[in-house]
């Protein structure tokens, strides 16, 4: 089964501040400092908090203070303590815990996400790796894949950034698939000789729906925090607005939901299409976009007819437990980061 890995993400808004600084910038700091084997920040293009502040990718404020998500993947004795070191200059936002493995179980027929982590231009196999990653995905037929481009982060233990003029040949990203873990076991036998020392992470999920085809219950997983990831185009819509922005709006309406984040991939697929992006002189953008809910079993439960019917054309639906979640606001916060 491989080593297990641990995988701290943090979820609050890019103009958060701690001791005068940006929350982003200290954070990347300690996880340069502490050698974190790898650490990415992508920007969000809608969201919501606990706080219930909205925002989108159609607010003129968007450029001023998006959502971010600032994920930490490293061994369980390196991340354990960091998430508590975290969780103290955190003012608002959300903290989770995830357990992942290095190596699928070939046995298990569970259905798995599996994440590579790499350089923006790093190849693979005499092509741009995240391309090479997406046609194996494809090809071996995982259900979904998406490449989330970061704009900072950790790569081996050592600061990789986003500058204005550079290459940024370097700067981190995910290729994250969705399937099951004998097509894990096939593309990674197939990968693997071509990536020097990668990460790689797979997590255990349940595939919900898929293209509208109710599969399962969010109930099945177990768990008191769980997380569902609405994957779609960003120009599916459901009555003429567009599922992502549609489903924070919706959700942020309840008396329950605490939280959901949209991230775009700048290239992908799920269900039977082929891997694509955007085009030059595209007037409607098509690349995958992922809409993250993390919350309690109880409030997901509750949020699930919303998503159920949002959903009931288009997109592939996961959940997966989440360990431990804790939300913070100000002084007050929700759950905890002991892993259940």
């Amino acid at each position: 089964m491989g080593q297990e890995i641990l995988t701290l993400t943090a979820y609050f808004a890019e103009r958060e501040r701690h001791g005068g600084r940006f929350l982003a910038e200290e954070l990347l700091d300690r996880y340069d400092q502490q050698s974190i084997a790898t650490s990415v920040m992508l920007r969000g293009i809608a969201s919501f908090g606990p706080a219930h502040v909205v925002r989108s990718d159609r607010s003129l404020s968007l450029s001023e203070d998006p959502p971010v998500t600032l994920t930490a993947v490293d061994s369980a004795d390196r991340i354990i303590p960091l998430a508590e070191e975290v969780a103290g200059v955190v003012d608002r936002g959300v903290l989770t815990l995830e357990r992942g493995r290095t190596l699928p179980d070939p046995a298990s027929s569970d259905d798995v996400r599996l994440s590579v982590y790499l350089g923006r231009r790093q190849r693979v196999a005499g092509a741009a790796g995240y391309l090479r990653v997406c046609e194996v995905f494809h090809r071996l037929g995982f259900l979904s894949a998406e490449v989330f481009l970061g704009v900072d982060g950790t790569v081996s233990g050592e600061r990789r950034r986003a500058r204005f003029f550079s290459r940024n040949a370097d700067v981190p990203l995910i290729v994250v698939g969705v399937g099951t873990a004998a097509q894990a076991e096939a593309a990674l036998t197939e990968l693997r000789p071509h990536l020097a020392d990668p990460l790689i992470t797979l997590e255990r999920i349940v595939v919900c729906k898929n293209a509208g085809h109710l599969i399962a219950e969010p109930g099945r997983v177990p768990g008191g925090y769980l997380k569902v990831t609405v994957r779609t185009d960003e120009d599916s819509r459901h009555d003429g607005t567009p599922v992502h922005r549609a489903l924070v709006s919706r959700l942020m309406q309840t008396d329950h939901a605490n939280g959901a984040t949209v991230l775009r991939s700048i290239w992908g697929y799920h269900g039977a299409q082929a891997p694509h992006g955007d085009q030059l002189f595209q007037l409607a953008r098509h690349v995958p976009v992922s809409t993250v809910i993390v919350d309690t079993a109880e409030s997901i439960a509750a949020s699930y007819p919303v998503i159920d019917e949002l959903t009931v054309t288009h997109g592939l639906v996961t959940c997966e437990a989440v360990p431990a979640m804790l939300a913070l606001d100000h002084g007050r916060t929700q759950g905890g980061l002991l892993m259940q």
